[in-house]
């Protein structure tokens, strides 16, 4: 199962293996340890996105250890550039917190394309398949292609799901939603919330809104908050990020799409920035390749 699991997330990053681990490989191999091979090396972090922070930092890293180690071959600085990013990588892992109240209420975020929708079908597959029920709150009323999308999803797993005309009010549809998987004993209930309104403004009013609903049927919930940041942007999500964390706590983070962009890197970024934990990964149009984030496998498949 894992090696099958593997082999996806190596095809899934297989663009930002190309540029990050081919290219390291063809830019070192035959060389000897010196400054022009750490300005090249420098170039190639910077163009897989991991942002000129990170790059500096782990170009420090590099020179100190292979002088430390008494490392001289190129080739061989591949194992302690592994070793850095799993350091810097460590502290953004974390899995998914379940309360174990009946139901659990996760809560998705994300502006509109983001993959926000998807990646609500494909969780719904994965906790169907734990032999877990499940709900889906349609939130995002102000696009019926929205609601119609989660009704696909809904009848693809085999799973209910609660939803109004199109221009309800999204907190009604929560409170629906939860009151039915309460009534009818159900695990989780997963909301999909909208990416967009009139201004800014208008949409975190209405996210705090949603959020305050889920409240009133416990303190505990939302157990999770995740934010969905579409891979292909790289570090640009991270403003998107923080302008959702000013308004609403965040409990992780969902990156989707990484299997169409070599700005893989960008998880670097967006963890040394944001310090909220990356709990999934998007690899692939496949309900499987959403899979959970695990640093050092990560950085295994694009370094490999």
């Amino acid at each position: 199962m894992f090696k099958s699991m593997f082999d996806r997330l190596k095809k899934g990053l297989e663009k930002t293996k190309k540029q990050l681990s081919d290219t390291f490989s063809a830019i070192s191999f035959g060389r000897k340890i010196d400054e022009s091979l750490f300005e090249d090396i420098e170039m190639v972090l910077l163009k897989a996105d991991v942002g000129i922070e990170a790059t500096e930092e782990i170009i420090e890293f590099l020179r100190k250890e292979s002088k430390k180690r008494r490392i001289t071959e190129g080739e061989d600085l591949k194992e302690l550039l592994k070793e850095k990013l799993i350091e810097i990588l460590t502290p953004c892992s974390g899995q998914l917190n379940l309360a174990g109240e009946k139901p659990d209420v996760i809560l998705f975020l994300g502006i509109n394309g983001s993959g926000k929708t998807t990646t609500v079908g494909k969780l719904a597959y994965q906790f169907k398949e734990e032999g877990k029920s499940v709900v889906l709150a349609a939130a995002d009323t102000f696009r019926a292609a929205a609601i119609d999308q989660l009704q696909v999803w809904a009848d693809r797993v085999g799973v209910r799901i609660v939803k109004h005309q199109e221009g309800s009010d999204p907190s009604a549809v929560v409170f629906d939603a939860i009151n039915s998987a309460k009534a009818k004993g159900d695990d989780i209930v997963l909301v999909d919330t909208a990416g967009r309104l009139h201004t800014k403004e208008n949409l975190m009013k209405e996210l705090q809104k949603i959020k305050r609903t889920i409240k009133k049927f416990s303190e505990n919930q939302p157990c999770e908050t995740l934010l969905v940041l579409d891979g292909t942007i790289g570090q640009n999500s991270i403003n998107q990020a923080k302008t959702f964390k000013e308004a609403i706590d965040i409990s992780g983070i969902i990156i989707t799409k990484l299997d169409g962009t070599a700005k893989g890197g960008a998880l670097i970024p967006i963890c040394k920035q944001l310090q909220i934990p990356i709990k999934y990964i998007g690899v692939g149009e496949s309900v499987e390749d959403l899979q959970p984030f695990d640093p050092k496998t990560f950085v295994e498949a694009i370094l490999d």
